[in-house]
């Protein structure tokens, strides 16, 4: 039976707009941390354990939206930490009505025990939201957020902070997307899956079930929001102490209001001077990240500015890195000086050619028109002309499947037709009524791509598109509005996909601090005369 009590995301949701903030508080009481004595009696630990939460909730409850005490070093405590915890629990009810407790607790089983679970954390500590790990199902999230406890909330982890999240949560499933992607799409189908079972006297009561998802990687975040739309709240851990990027943070995992995203602090908060001011500090810095973000969203609806991705930020940084892209004064072929220059043949080493082949993947399965609305490429072959396209089409084929569980087949062709052996012109999987995907570095002329297309074509290929590192998109000529790339996907009625563009370079020096506005000057007008 339903609650006439606020959710614990609908209490997220007020609490939030009241004091303009998304900061969330975590409440970790570290032995090293706390007045007593690591190895003093379980009492005096207890004691000091309280005290030490106290003493931060009290500095920092105007700017917090809500509290997360993890309860690991409660129970480090002995028998009494659960009864502490159960203490601050209260004392955050009485001191700060109306702003929530999130019981860090990643609590992960089924049945008989998962509500016991969630009795406990409920009932036993008072709780208004918990932590999940789901990986054992629909079962082991249900008890807590139906029935009597449908005005809870749950947090189900899904792309965490740390390194080795890696190891199962980016695994690629047979359905092209990773792991936590797929977590990510449950967490939008459970809360349905819960309303249903536990309608809501609210008709607009937010979904149920929040993800957590590491700041520390902002294109997962990035991805995590796409899967689980605009609605759920994601817990973004990670900012501060791990390194993770706030702006970053900010500009991938909120939505388009500008909320549904709560930053946790612990360590941060607990070991500063003082913990009041520097949650105040927090609470600005998010606040004035996500300023910039709405700013810039708003912008680029105005001034035909682009969002710039996370895996185009990074391909853009590692390009600068390995002197693939210069900034400077620089002759083309064409006779016009273009304030930079691309040379894709640089890529030189395996950790280059590594983070290349991801940002080509990342760039595909982006793409609406590379990838259906159920999530599949609409390729069965990757095909890399000669001589370029033979190495980058290998490295894109190969991270399509490391990275999104696509996997396609691999050709490319000889410049000449071989005499003996299997002979012939092309190598590797068959394309003869395939579906066929070419890569390549750039679009300068477009004569390599029509080449590989009029090859595909004589083979019974199907060519459906083309992915490319750059699209500088400039006019072919002052005379000519066309760039390149758009001559070919007009001309051969086939998508061009691109890693990056022009008009991403130039939000990319926008946004970067390393670069002066000349910079951003001298590109803004080459692509106002040149650019199409």
């Amino acid at each position: 039976m339903a609650s006439d009590h606020p959710s614990f995301f609908a209490q997220i949701t007020a609490r939030s707009q009241s004091i303009d903030s998304l900061l969330c508080v975590g409440l970790d009481p570290h032995r090293i941390e706390l007045s007593a004595s690591p190895d003093a009696d379980e009492q005096t630990l207890c004691t000091a354990a309280y005290q030490f939460c106290t003493r931060i909730i009290d500095a920092t409850h105007p700017h917090c939206v809500c509290y997360k005490p993890n309860a690991a070093f409660f129970e480090s405590l002995g028998h009494g930490g659960n009864e502490t915890l159960r203490r601050v629990v209260d004392y955050i009810h009485e001191k700060c009505p109306g702003v929530p407790v999130l019981l860090d607790v990643k609590r992960g089983d089924i049945g008989s025990t998962a509500q016991a679970y969630a009795e406990a954390c409920y009932e036993g500590l008072e709780g208004e939201g918990v932590t999940l790990s789901p990986l054992m199902g629909w079962d082991s999230v249900e008890p807590f957020v139906t029935g009597k406890y449908s005005n809870k909330g749950a947090f189900i982890l899904c792309k965490t902070s740390n390194p080795g999240s890696n190891d199962l949560l980016a695994v690629p499933l047979q359905q092209q997307q990773t792991l936590f992607e797929k977590i990510a799409t449950l967490a939008s189908e459970w809360s349905q899956r819960a309303e249903s079972s536990s309608p809501s006297t609210n008709n607009n009561e937010p979904p149920r079930l929040g993800l957590v998802v590491g700041a520390t990687d902002p294109q997962a975040l990035l991805m995590a929001r796409k899967a689980a739309g605009p609605k759920i709240w994601i817990l973004a851990p990670g900012v501060g102490a791990q390194g993770g990027d706030l702006d970053a943070a900010c500009q991938a995992g909120l939505n388009q209001d500008g909320t549904g995203l709560l930053i946790p602090v612990s360590r941060g908060i607990s070991r500063a001077h003082d913990p009041g001011e520097e949650a105040r500090k927090l609470k600005e810095g998010i606040n004035e990240a996500r300023k910039t973000v709405l700013e810039k969203r708003k912008s680029r609806h105005t001034d035909g500015a682009v969002m710039i991705a996370p895996y185009q930020k990074e391909f853009i940084e590692f390009s600068l890195k390995e002197n693939v892209l210069r900034f400077g004064s620089f002759v083309l072929k064409s006779g016009r000086t273009s304030p930079y220059f691309f040379n894709a043949g640089l890529f030189s080493s395996g950790s280059a050619l590594h983070k290349l082949g991801k940002a080509y993947a990342a760039s595909i399965m982006a793409s609406d028109q590379l990838v259906d609305q159920e999530g599949k490429v609409t390729f069965d072959i990757i095909f890399g002309p000669a001589y370029k396209g033979i190495s980058l089409g290998a490295l894109v084929c190969s991270a399509l499947y490391s990275d999104f569980g696509v996997e396609s087949g691999f050709a490319y062709n000889r410049k000449e037709a071989k005499d003996h052996g299997e002979g012939g012109i092309l190598v590797g999987a068959s394309i003869s009524e395939k579906r066929v995907l070419i890569v390549d570095d750039v679009i300068t002329a477009g004569t390599a791509i029509r080449e590989s297309f009029d090859l595909l074509k004589n083979h019974n290929a199907t060519p459906v598109g083309v992915s490319i590192a750059l699209d500088r998109a400039e006019k072919r000529s002052l005379d000519d509005p066309l760039s390149a790339v758009q001559a070919v996907a007009r001309d051969l009625e086939i998508p061009v996909v691109s890693i990056v563009a022009l008009p991403q370079l130039q939000e990319f020096l926008r946004e970067s601090p390393d670069y002066d506005v000349e910079l951003l000057k001298k590109v803004s007008d080459y692509r106002s005369e040149y650019g199409v």
